[in-house]
């Protein structure tokens, strides 16, 4: 019994931990690493299909990470990209046409972004920088981490930019629930537009460096 108790300590020890969350706050891909820029400005102007591609992403980096982790010490070093490429299109095309087979009207959202996750820094970041130099269980964790904090990004900027922009929260009519329109509110069409994530992601970036002045490198 003791020794399947230091057994799941040591699968969920506090380094192990910090693979999940560092990537939420202090190590997050997108506001301290600066990647996956791209698919936050062109699916957060609704929450639903921002949450889809989070847990689309999610999935290929946690996977994929595994994957590039038991394979690591059989690929040889001059083919290591092409093999990882091959990875993710491979998750990439499952997600695609499990998205087509149960939640079709958000896939047509996403049109051609959920193919453009091979594509994705993170994913290619994280194969070179962590899945290729460690076991397949810290892996799995530094996908999840790093697809969460993702996502968590996503979530937040694709919230602000539904509520301003069109009056809603998962398609519910929040200002006119509330009375705003009747105060004069108008939605602000500009939220709905790339440009607004942009400045929605640099705010929030602002934000969490100024509650963290370690993250501002001289």
């Amino acid at each position: 019994m003791s020794e399947q108790v230091k057994q799941k300590e040591s699968l969920f020890s506090p380094k192990n931990r910090k693979l999940i969350t560092n990537a939420l706050g202090k190590e997050n891909p997108i506001t301290v690493q600066v990647l996956g820029i791209c698919s936050a400005l062109a699916v957060t102007a609704k929450i639903e299909p921002a949450i889809v591609m989070a847990i689309s992403v999610t999935f290929v980096l946690a996977a994929g990470n595994v994957l590039i982790s038991l394979l690591r010490n059989t690929i040889p070093q001059r083919i290591r990209i092409i093999v990882q490429l091959v990875v993710i299109a491979a998750l990439v095309i499952l997600v695609d046409q499990v998205l087509k087979a149960y939640v079709y009207d958000v896939s047509k959202q996403l049109s051609v972004f959920v193919g453009l996750i091979i594509t994705n820094c993170i994913i290619m970041g994280r194969f070179e920088a962590f899945s290729m130099a460690n076991k397949p269980w810290p892996s799995l964790l530094d996908g999840i981490g790093n697809g969460l904090g993702y996502g968590l990004i996503l979530v937040i900027v694709a919230f602000f930019r539904e509520l301003l922009g069109s009056g809603t929260i998962f398609g519910w009519k929040v200002f006119e629930a509330i009375g705003l329109y009747d105060l004069g509110y108008k939605n602000n069409g500009l939220m709905i537009l790339p440009p607004m994530a942009l400045i929605t992601v640099g705010i929030i970036i602002w934000v969490q460096r100024s509650r963290n002045p370690e993250l501002i490198k001289d």
